[in-house]
């Protein structure tokens, strides 16, 4: 199961710059470290799930890792048949005070596992019979949702991820408490596209979370953070656990700081926006409360969040998917791993990075959070690691299972999948469309029939082997691939990932294609600039007589025009270079005056091209000969390069909102 992320930055967009998320051009491949084997148990396949065995395991696998991937500390626990068999912290939760990470009273923030508690909010109104999982979310909201496609969303669209929304960032994140908008106004203010019909193509959506925490808010008639902490958090007595922003005081003395590594300065505290969606502050301890009471079908110590019938219902797929491909069940990700039933939920912020899962059938549950991104973005493979890990050792695979056999039309079968895809979890409209524009995730065909592919969450490609029409498996490992038309575009789903799906690229939209014209187009005009010093030095040298006015005044013209798209282009670059240092709290709505500025300033590079190319056929007709000639040509075809770029990017457009 992909862990989705919830940075507030989608991950194609950091891949973009630094290629986050890897997969599959989602984010900057991350150096897992070598963690040391799990050997079996011999007698029964699997170690005994005990507090020793378990203390023991997880004291020579963290330290050695948190120090191998440059992570500052991680907080863990683990639960069996309602009952906590460890609770620990390792590392720092204040590197330069030394405070050590600790499971009871370290507050850490949850990230998108925040959502597992709006979707239990929900669930409890559909038994209260207050909300319709299949009833038009409109009929909830004081405002109305966009009806592009004629198709309804439902509160089920929004748990499924299927609502259609397009993803978004600005004000998402919030680093200065002034500014933070209600979950109300940002959903209002920050209204998503909808780029799918609802109910047909999963795309991640925070913002679909948010809607989903303002029904509950409009619903019960209490504010979202009030109605958590009424009928989650206090029956549960999860005492250190809250969604307000700012924090309780209690809450913010306690609160660990996050690293990108031990050795940066603490990142600043991340407020999130759309508080449904991920500002849960909270700690592994009080996570494990609401883990055991889903565990328990709704029941802890006592008190019921959920009654029997409705915890189920929860815990049981919403969505149907082929055999053997992970899928949503009402918020949670459910998957079968190692040949049990694994339902769970990742997230991340900036700078803090959760896992959440449970085994229903087994009583099992895990939860861990690291306050640290580590050198090259470690904390994802390693958050990964750890619950694979986990798996091996206390419930391994069953055993004498053979490898598919690859089909005889393999070959033929790779060449055709083979090509440019785009996430269904991106940005279409406003500035950031230019990352998901320039970085895609390309499959590949092998001579041999294989399909190569980005692993998820992992450094390095993975080969996939063709076992039956359409559908591929990684040789070393049980992920699956399949090969789908949904609504008419050529579709790969991945079995670990519910949450989004690959999309076969349009030609106009392809990486390569862009990329090339964005560099040719750099490359001519920053070529071309660096001459003119260079030609006036010879010419004076050499004492070239000066051309007639009329070629001087149109030479001029034209480099002028060259030069305002390099300050343009430039212009831009500055505007889009906080993504590559992760400072997402940078584009906000106090930066629309200068966005508009940009904007406005699009259009008249589109209008000063027209005629820097006109010049150019002038000024080529006047000095004539194949230099001149193939000189214009070459310019114009920048001039006309930076316009495509810009019109197909969206930096050349009025929207505001991204």
């Amino acid at each position: 199961m992909r862990r989705t992320q919830l940075t507030m930055a989608p991950l194609l967009l950091l891949a973009a710059l630094a290629a986050t998320a890897a997969p599959r051009g989602v984010r900057p491949e991350p150096q897992t470290p070598t963690l040391p084997p799990a050997p079996a148990d011999s007698a029964s396949g699997g170690h005994p799930l005990e507090s020793a065995d378990l203390g023991a395991w997880l004291d020579g696998l963290l330290p050695f890792a948190l120090q191998a991937g440059d992570i500052a500390g991680v907080v863990i626990a683990v639960v069996k048949d309602g009952q906590v068999v460890l609770e620990r912290g390792y590392g720092y939760a204040d590197v330069a005070a030394h405070t050590p990470m600790d499971a009871e009273r370290t507050v850490i923030r949850a990230g998108s596992t925040s959502k597992l508690f709006t979707w239990t909010a929900v669930m409890q109104l559909v038994a209260a019979g207050k909300i319709d999982l299949h009833r038009d979310v409109n009929d909830y909201l004081d405002f109305r949702l966009p009806d592009r496609f004629g198709r309804p969303v439902t509160m089920l669209d929004l748990m499924n991820h299927r609502a259609g929304f397009e993803e978004g960032l600005k004000d998402v994140l919030i680093v200065d408490a002034t500014r933070l908008p209600s979950n109300e106004s940002s959903l209002k203010q920050h209204p998503r596209p909808q780029i799918f019909a609802p109910g047909t193509v999963p795309a991640y959506s925070n913002y679909g979370a948010g809607l989903a925490g303002y029904i509950v808010e409009r619903v019960s008639g209490e504010r979202f953070e009030e109605y958590v902490a009424r009928h989650i958090f206090g029956p549960l007595g999860m005492q250190h656990s809250s969604f307000e922003q700012p924090f309780p005081a209690a809450i913010e003395s306690a609160l660990a700081r996050g690293y990108r590594t031990p050795t940066d300065p603490p990142q600043p505290i991340e407020y999130i926006a759309t508080r449904p969606a991920g500002s849960l502050a909270t700690t592994v301890s009080d996570l494990t409360r609401f883990l055991r009471a889903h565990l328990a079908d709704g029941e802890f110590a006592g008190a019921r969040i959920l009654d029997r019938d409705t915890a189920r219902l929860m815990h049981e797929p919403s969505v149907p998917a082929p055999p053997g491909f992970s899928t949503m069940a009402h918020g949670f990700f459910h998957e079968t791993r190692n040949g049990r039933t694994l339902i769970g939920h990742g997230g991340d912020t900036i700078a803090f990075h959760t896992e959440f899962d449970l085994l229903p059938a087994e009583g099992i549950g895990i939860t861990y959070t690291f306050n640290g991104r580590g050198r090259d973005d470690a904390v994802y493979g390693l958050r990964k690691a750890v619950l694979d890990g986990f798996m091996d050792r206390y419930f391994p695979s069953p055993a004498g299972r053979d490898a598919p056999r690859a089909l005889d039309s393999a070959v033929a079968d790779a060449t055709r999948i083979a090509g440019p895809y785009e996430s269904s979890r991106r940005i279409e409209h406003g500035l950031l469309a230019i990352f998901y524009l320039l970085q895609q995730t390309t499959l590949t065909a092998n001579a041999d029939g294989t399909l190569g592919a980005p692993r998820e969450l992992e450094p390095g490609p993975a080969t996939f082997r063709e076992i039956a029409p359409d559908l591929w498996q990684q040789v070393d490992g049980t992920r699956r691939l399949a090969l789908r038309t949904v609504e008419g575009v050529r579709t790969i789903i991945d079995s670990e990932d519910p949450s989004s799906v690959l999309q076969a690229v349009p030609w106009h939209r392809r990486a390569g294609l862009n990329l090339a014209v964005l560099g040719g187009t750099l490359l001519v005009l920053v070529s071309v600039a660096g001459l003119w010093p260079v030609s006036a030095l010879l010419r004076r040298r050499y004492r070239v007589a000066p051309e007639e006015p009329r070629a001087r005044s149109l030479e001029r013209r034209v480099r002028l025009i060259v030069l305002g798209n390099l300050a343009y282009a430039l212009a831009w670059t500055l505007m889009l270079l906080p993504v590559a240092h992760l400072a997402l709290e940078f584009y906000s709505s106090s930066l629309d005056p200068v966005v508009r500025a940009l904007q406005v300033a699009g259009v008249l590079v589109v209008v000063a091209n027209v005629v820097g190319v006109v010049s150019l056929w002038r000024l080529a007709t006047l000095r004539r000969g194949a230099f001149a000639w193939i000189r214009a040509a070459m310019v114009a075809a920048a001039l006309g390069g930076i316009v495509w770029i810009g019109l197909i990017g969206q930096l050349i457009s009025f929207n505001l909102n991204y």
